[in-house]
C-alpha cells in the first residue's frame, strides 16, 4: 500500500530505527481518521442487492455457469478468500469465488482464536531492529481494532495475564508489553498493567503460586473464527458476488494473448462436489487464495514453479470452563523448548494451544497424541498442583495448517515471520500466500489492488475499512434481552444467539420451535448443556452449509467444544438437514458416518477410544478390582461376564431412574472398545484403570454404575447427566 510504502522510504537503517518507529504514531491517527471519513462517504454509495434473504446456493451456482466474464475469480473460501471476494465487490467489480470444501473449512477455523499483532513478533523486530517485521505488528494492531468495530458481535477484547516467576523478568517484559500499547497507538484497546502476587491470584486462582513474584495483563482481540470467516463471504453475497462452497477447481483455463502471444489466466473449470457437475468460470483476473494449497495452483498455472508456502501444523485442545476465569486468559511466553502457549476462556470453555511444527499439507489433518500431552504438560507448570489437569479433561483437539511464506530451503518455521507476499505470475494469476489472520482484511485490500493494476480493471477504491459484516448491524450488547422478552428464549440460548448471529438472531428465533414447556417457550437444545437450538440447523442452511459437518464444525462450533457432545447432535442434526433438503435414508446414512469420521479423526474423538485401547495393563490394586468386580455383578445378574443395555435397564428401573434408550446405547458405546454391543469385564476394569490415571475423565457409565450401586440400598431416586465426557 502507498502509505506503508511511504513510511518504508522514510525508514532509518541502525540504531536510529527505534527513534524513527515511535514517529509514526501521528501518521496513523491521520491515517484512520481519513479512513474512517472516506468509509462515511463510500458506505453511502453502495448497493446492497440481497438486503433481507440470500440467494440459494442453486443459484449461485447457474451465476456462476451464466454470466458471460467476471471481473474476478477467487479461488479459496478462508478468511483471505472471502477479504478479497468482499473488497472486489465493494468495488464495483463483478466478483465470483469458488471453495472446494466449505468457508472456513482449512486453517481459518482452526485458529487460536486470537485478534492481535503479536507480542513475540514486536519482541523480535525491537532486538533484532527489523522494520518489516515491526510494521506488520503495526500494520495487525490497526487491523485487530477494525475487526473489533465491523463484528463486535463476533469479537470482542480480552485481558491477558503474563505470570512473572524471576524479579528480573518483570521491568523487561513490563517494558516490552508497554511497548506494544505504544505501537497500538489510538488503537490501544485498553491500557497493560502489573499486578502483585496477590492480586495476580485473585484474578487467576488456579494460576501456581510457588515463586510467583507477580504479573502484566495485556489486551488483545478474541473472536468467533469461523463465523467471522462465513460472515464476511455473507457479506460479499450480501454485495453481489457469485459465491459457491463445495465447488473445486479442476484446471485453469487460459487464451493466448493477442499482442504478446502469451498464454494468460482466464478463469477456471470447476466441479460441483455435490453433484459431480462440471463448468468453465470465465475471469479477466483469477487470484489464488487458497491458503496451504497455494502451491498447488500455482503448480496448475506452471508446473515449473517453485513451492513458496511452507506449511507448519498448530494443535489446540479443549479442556473444561472451569481451569481458566471467565474473562481472562493466559500466555506462557517461554515454554521448555521456546514455542509460546495460550490458555483462553472460549465459548464457556478453554482453548489451550498452539505447537508450531513442520508438517505435510492435507485437507484433513489430525492432532497428533504427542502435540496434546506438549500441551498439557505446559499448562500444568503454570497451574496450581492442587488443579489437576488430566489427559481424559480434553474435550477436543484439532490440528490446523499455517501457510507460511519461506524460502524452499528454510527448515526452521517457528523463526518464520508470519508475513505475507503478493505475486503476479507470467500468464496473470494473482497469487496471496502467507499473512495472519488478523490482517486478512489489508492483505485482501493489497491483493486487489495489485490485481486492478496488473489486469487494467475498472474499480473504485478499497472501501472495506470499517464496513460492517453480517449481523453487526442491528447488534446491541442487550440484543439477547430482546430475544428472551419477544420469544420466550433461554438467557444463555438469547446470549448465544446474540453474540453469534448479531442482529440475525432474530431470525433464527423465528424459525425456532416451540417447546410444549411452560419455560422456554421456544428453542429446543441440540444438547442439554450447550445453547445450541434445532432452528440453527435450519438458518445454517441458509448459510449455505451442505452437510452435517459445516453445521458441528463452523455454522455452531459444537465440534470443536465437546466432541462427544457433537457426536450426540448428530442424528438429530442429520435428521432436520435431511428433511429440509429432502436427503434419502441412504443420504442421511452417509452423512452421519462423514461426521463422525470427523470427529473422530480430525477432532480428537479418536483419542478417548485410543486413551482406553492403550491401557493393557490393568493397573488396580487387588481391593479396587475387588470393589469394581462387585459393583459390576450388581448388573450382571446372570454373570454372563458382561453387560448390556438391557441390563443397565434394568437397575435403573429398580431405582425409579429414567433414561433414554438411544442415550443408553451412547453411554454403554463409550466403553464398548471392541463394538460388539456389551462391555466385557475386562473392558469395565480398562475404564476405572484409566480414570484412575487420568487418561480418561467423567465417564458416564462410571457415574452411573456407582450411583445406582450406593442408591439400592438407600432406595432413593438420582439422575445422571452427561458430565462433559474427556477424548
Amino acid at each position: 500500500m502507498a502509505f506503508r510504502k511511504a513510511l518504508q522510504r522514510t525508514a532509518i537503517v541502525g540504531g536510529g530505527a527505534i527513534a524513527a518507529l515511535f514517529g509514526l504514531s501521528q501518521a496513523v491517527e491521520y491515517r484512520k481518521k481519513q479512513a474512517r471519513l472516506a468509509h462515511v462517504a463510500a458506505e453511502a454509495e453502495l448497493k446492497l442487492p440481497y438486503p433481507d434473504d440470500f440467494p440459494t446456493r442453486k443459484a449461485q451456482l447457474a451465476a456462476l455457469k451464466d454470466t458471460e466474464e467476471f471481473d474476478v475469480l477467487i479461488v479459496g473460501g478462508g478468511a483471505t478468500g472471502a477479504g478479497c471476494a468482499l473488497d472486489a465487490v465493494t468495488r464495483n467489480l463483478k466478483t465470483a469465488l469458488v471453495e472446494r470444501s466449505d468457508f472456513s473449512s482449512g486453517t481459518s477455523s482452526r485458529s487460536t482464536k486470537l485478534i492481535h499483532g503479536g507480542v513475540r513478533y514486536l519482541q523480535k523486530a525491537i532486538l533484532q531492529l527489523d522494520y518489516e517485521q515491526y510494521m506488520m505488528v503495526k500494520e495487525a494492531l490497526y487491523e485487530r481494532a477494525n475487526l473489533l468495530e465491523i463484528a463486535p458481535h463476533l469479537a470482542s477484547p480480552l485481558p491477558i495475564m503474563l505470570p512473572v516467576y524471576k524479579w528480573w523478568q518483570l521491568p523487561y517484559y513490563w517494558a516490552g508489553i508497554k511497548m506494544y500499547d505504544v505501537v497500538a497507538g489510538i488503537q490501544c484497546l485498553k491500557s497493560s498493567y502489573v499486578l502483585s502476587k496477590t492480586k495476580a491470584l485473585e484474578l487467576f486462582p488456579m494460576l501456581k503460586k510457588d515463586k510467583l513474584v507477580g504479573a502484566i495483563v495485556y489486551y488483545d482481540g478474541q473472536h468467533n473464527d469461523a463465523r467471522v470467516n462465513t460472515a464476511i463471504a455473507l457479506t460479499a453475497v450480501r454485495y453481489g458476488a457469485a459465491v459457491a462452497n463445495y465447488t473445486e477447481v479442476i484446471h485453469l483455463l487460459k487464451r493466448s494473448d493477442p499482442v504478446s502471444g502469451v498464454e494468460k489466466v482466464c478463469g477456471a473449470h470447476c466441479r460441483d462436489v455435490m453433484t459431480g457437475q462440471e463448468f468453465d468460470v470465465k475471469a479477466k483476473c483469477v487470484i489464488n487464495a487458497t491458503g496451504p494449497f497455494t502451491d498447488s495452483l500455482r503448480k496448475m498455472d506452471n508446473q515449473k514453479t517453485e513451492n513458496i508456502c511452507q506449511p507448519s501444523a498448530g494443535v489446540h485442545i479443549v479442556i473444561p470452563g472451569y481451569y481458566s476465569p471467565d474473562n481472562m486468559g493466559l500466555l506462557d511466553p517461554a515454554t521448555s523448548d521456546g514455542r509460546v502457549i495460550f490458555f483462553l476462556p472460549w465459548q464457556n470453555m478453554t482453548i489451550a494451544g498452539t505447537t508450531d511444527t513442520p508438517t505435510n499439507v492435507t485437507a484433513h489433518p489430525i492432532p497428533r497424541e504427542e502435540d496434546i500431552n506438549f500441551i498439557l504438560r505446559e499448562v500444568r507448570n503454570y497451574l496450581s498442583p492442587d488443579v489437576v489437569v488430566r489427559r481424559g479433561d480434553v474435550l477436543a483437539a484439532w490440528s490446523g495448517i499455517r501457510p507460511l511464506v519461506t524460502d524452499p530451503n528454510s527448515k526452521d518455521t517457528q523463526s518464520i515471520c508470519r508475513n505475507h507476499i503478493v505475486s503476479i505470475s507470467d500468464s496473470g494469476l494473482v497469487t496471496i500466500a502467507g499473512g495472519k489472520w488478523t490482517t486478512y482484511r489489508s492483505m485482501a485490500e493489497e491483493t486487489l489492488d495489485a490485481a486492478v493494476k496488473s489486469h487494467s480493471l475498472t474499480a473504485n477504491p478499497c472501501k472495506t475499512m470499517g464496513l460492517k459484516l453480517e449481523g453487526a448491524k442491528g447488534w446491541t450488547p442487550t440484543a439477547y434481552i430482546r430475544l428472551v422478552q419477544d420469544y420466550g428464549l433461554e438467557k444463555e440460548v438469547a446470549q448465544h444467539l446474540a453474540s453469534t448471529y448479531g442482529g440475525r438472531a432474530f431470525d433464527v428465533a423465528k424459525l425456532a420451535q416451540v417447546t410444549g414447556r411452560r419455560w422456554p417457550i421456544v428453542g429446543k437444545r441440540l444438547v442439554s448443556e450447550f445453547p445450541y437450538i434445532e432452528s440453527e440447523v435450519l438458518y445454517a442452511i441458509k448459510e449455505y452449509a451442505c452437510t452435517a459437518i459445516d453445521v458441528i464444525a463452523r455454522r455452531t462450533r459444537l465440534g470443536f467444544l465437546n466432541v462427544q457432545a457433537a457426536d450426540e447432535a448428530l442424528p438429530r442434526i442429520v435428521q432436520i438437514m435431511g428433511k429440509e433438503l429432502n436427503w434419502n435414508q441412504e443420504r442421511q446414512t452417509a452423512e452421519l458416518e462423514a461426521a463422525r469420521k470427523f470427529l473422530y479423526h480430525e477432532m480428537g474423538y479418536r483419542s478417548r477410544s485410543e486413551q482406553l485401547t492403550k491401557t493393557t495393563e490393568i493397573n488396580l490394586e487387588y481391593q479396587e478390582v475387588m470393589r469394581y468386580k462387585k459393583r459390576f455383578h450388581t448388573f450382571d445378574k446372570e454373570s454372563k461376564g458382561f453387560i448390556t443395555t438391557v441390563d443397565v435397564q434394568r437397575v435403573l428401573e429398580s431405582i425409579n431412574v429414567q433414561i433414554d434408550e438411544n442415550a443408553l446405547h451412547e453411554i454403554l458405546n463409550e466403553v464398548d472398545l471392541n463394538k460388539n454391543g456389551q462391555v466385557e469385564f475386562d473392558e469395565f476394569l480398562q475404564l476405572m484403570s484409566a480414570l484412575k490415571k487420568g487418561q480418561v475423565s467423567d465417564s458416564r457409565l462410571a457415574t452411573l454404575m456407582k450411583t445406582a450401586e450406593e442408591t439400592l440400598g438407600k432406595r432413593e431416586p438420582v439422575s445422571v447427566d452427561r458430565s462433559g465426557g474427556g477424548v
